[in-house]
């Protein structure tokens, strides 16, 4: 296994995390496995150098947190893994269960830790930008936290660029704790944070940890997964020519190279210049296995190449856009000007 620094802190974690969002109850979504199905992936994952496990309030509507902490109390010492979990969405109904006010981020972390059965978490992270909660109040109650020795570090995901910004205004006016990482989406079929928000967290010291590296499956060429077929949000993501071209580029390499779909995909986001760690959330051993022969894989320029070349711009994939984004093809025409002749 490989490890790094995370940003500008001292914590050395793994360059594979292991995502859990696929380990609760099924109860919550159909496609979640329950403890005795999680603690093979777990285990595996611990034996083969993983000291970075992300998890978050929301999964499972909390049991995911208390499954994994099940297991990790059977399997690890906890002074030899970084546990990182989210706060925002929730775990109940109610007005004031989700989001980032004081009120919430202090109930979330005392909870997240009595499900975890931990004394402290090492990145407690805020799952979103909250539009509704003035900075300020976010990033004290953060402080707060880490100076109660409830987390180590402070960490950020899925966000504007503008929004990281004033997160890092505030913390710097007021002499507050800043983030130490910042989650994100990439893979080959989503790029969009090239732009700016990898650069700028490059700038300011952020590491950046990366999620969906296989684009939730359809990268793998099996978007008929169990997940795909009741999570609408793959097709919201994913649904448009753009990303179909780019999925067979994937399987073009793979199939020259003699290795899978998922290898491959893996390989571009983990050896990507502005990614330091990346999510692998796997439902069987074998699954996580490609993520580490990913490690090993360099691509040379051909290959890159192969991979890059049908990618296009597009909106950006955030909590405010589902349900209303552009898909990369063109929308028909307006009759008004449907009906100008001449024009090329």
């Amino acid at each position: 296994m490989q490890y790094i620094r995370l940003g500008n802190s001292g914590l050395q974690v793994s360059r594979l995390c292991l995502g859990t969002m696929n380990m609760g109850t099924p109860d919550w979504k159909p496609w979640i496995f329950d403890e005795r199905q999680s603690e093979p992936i777990v285990a595996h994952a611990l034996d083969n150098g993983i000291n970075f496990i992300d998890l978050a309030d929301f999964y499972s509507a909390g049991m995911g947190e208390e499954v994994v902490g099940r297991i990790l109390k059977r399997l690890a010492r906890r002074e030899d893994i970084v546990v990182t979990t989210k706060v925002g969405y929730g775990t109940r109904s109610g007005i004031n269960a989700c989001g980032h006010s004081r009120k919430h981020i202090m109930d979330s972390i005392d909870a997240s830790l009595t499900r975890l059965g931990m004394d402290y978490v090492d990145v407690f992270m805020l799952h979103y930008f909250d539009v509704n909660t003035p900075v300020e109040e976010t990033m004290e109650a953060l402080n707060d936290i880490v100076r109660a020795g409830k987390a180590r570090y402070i960490g950020v995901s899925t966000m504007l660029t503008g929004q990281l910004a004033k997160m890092l205004m505030a913390c710097e006016r007021n002499g507050w704790v800043k983030p130490i990482n910042m989650q994100l989406q990439l893979n080959c079929a989503y790029r969009e944070e090239e732009r700016e928000m990898i650069p700028f967290c490059r700038d300011q010291g952020l590491g950046v940890s990366v999620f969906s590296p296989l684009a939730r499956g359809l990268l793998t060429g099996e978007v008929q997964s169990n997940r795909n077929q009741t999570d609408l949000f793959t097709q919201q993501m994913y649904c448009d020519q753009a990303s179909f071209d780019i999925a067979h580029s994937v399987q073009r390499v793979a199939r020259a190279r003699g290795v899978s779909n998922a290898q491959i995909a893996q390989a571009w986001v983990v050896h990507h210049a502005g990614v330091d760690c990346m999510l692998v959330g796997a439902d069987t051993t074998e699954q996580f296995d490609s993520a580490l022969a990913a490690l090993d894989t360099r691509l040379d320029a051909e290959e890159l190449h192969e991979l890059e070349r049908n990618y296009t711009p597009c909106d950006v994939i955030n909590d405010y856009t589902a349900g209303n984004r552009i898909l990369r093809s063109p929308r028909p025409g307006l009759e008004r000007f449907d009906l100008i002749e001449g024009v090329a």
